[in-house]
């Protein structure tokens, strides 16, 4: 389906040389980088679960879901590294297989390469939990294959389409895997424009002062989309956080419970419509006449 020749990739992938470009003076950058152990955080993400990544105000976490897919996803990894910011790709497996020059790019740019199914199969979750079992267990070898070093991939999985099953989860407990929903989303997958997909992830993101975003590397309009909403964290000094799995060579990240709770999102505010005022015109007095008396004939 989505079969390139080597030619045209070779034309669509970027030189090595501009992967180690410095970063612009005035780039958003990558505020700090935090690192996770799944075994104590098993599950994040608010749109599904009740704890999420523990973040401070005003910090920001970019995920991509569904690629890699040229061109699109070497645009987004063009747009990510002229601001020097790090983010988190969520492979599918058989995509990883096709194209996996744009694995090794998004690795060797410094994203954290993670899971998301072999096939992304629509109707997925109407299979048999051991048919479901197998197709997440192939992505996983598929994007270690793809890499080159299973060990170079996060210990991270989001399920496909965001569904999910107590089995699967234990599963992947199990398994040492950390499940990763997000806590709003840019909608960039429904028909609607770049500036629509900007404004609701910075308005969702402003609501709650911080969270996990989640896009999709693969769509021509997330591409769009992207340098409107970096460019809306710089003017409203977000910053952005780099999430990796914590290991011998990465303790991980000191925190306290309360930093993993999510603080409810503000209300929206009202939207008042206001009437444009009319004038208060006085209605005329209505003289109402009155009927002529007739005169009193006197008979003669």
């Amino acid at each position: 389906m989505y079969r390139l020749t080597a030619a045209v990739l070779l034309f669509l992938l970027p030189q090595a040389d501009a992967f180690a470009a410095e970063c612009k003076p005035d780039a958003l950058g990558t505020g700090r980088v935090i690192a996770v152990d799944p075994a104590e955080h098993g599950r994040i993400g608010t749109m599904q679960y009740g704890e999420t990544l523990p973040l401070r105000d005003h910090e920001v976490v970019l995920t991509f879901d569904d690629g890699p897919l040229p061109p699109n996803t070497g645009k987004v990894l063009d747009i990510l590294a002229s601001e020097c910011v790090k983010a988190t790709f969520f492979l599918v497996g058989k995509m990883a297989t096709e194209f996996p020059a744009f694995v090794r790019r998004a690795f060797n740019d410094g994203h954290t390469i993670a899971n998301h199914s072999e096939t992304h199969a629509p109707r997925i979750w109407t299979w048999p939990y051991a048919r479901q079992e197998d197709d997440f267990a192939a992505g996983i070898a598929s994007v270690g294959k793809a890499l080159g070093d299973p060990e170079k991939v996060a210990p991270f999985f989001r399920f496909p389409g965001l569904g999910r099953s107590a089995e699967l989860e234990s599963y992947f407990a199990a398994q040492g895997f950390m499940i990763w929903s997000a806590d709003f989303t840019g909608d960039d997958w429904t028909h609607i424009g770049a500036r629509q997909i900007a404004a609701r992830a910075i308005d969702r993101l402003e609501r709650r002062g911080k969270g996990v975003l989640l896009l999709h590397d693969i769509h021509r309009v997330t591409v769009a989309a992207l340098p409107l909403i970096l460019a809306e964290l710089k003017k409203r000094n977000y910053r952005v956080v780099h999430v990796v799995p914590a290991g011998p060579d990465q303790p991980k990240t000191e925190t306290d419970a309360a930093e993993w709770v999510m603080p409810a999102p503000a209300p929206k505010p009202a939207v008042t419509r206001v009437q444009p005022a009319q004038p208060r015109v006085a209605k005329p007095a209505v003289t109402r006449l009155q009927s002529p008396t007739r005169p009193t004939v006197t008979p003669r």
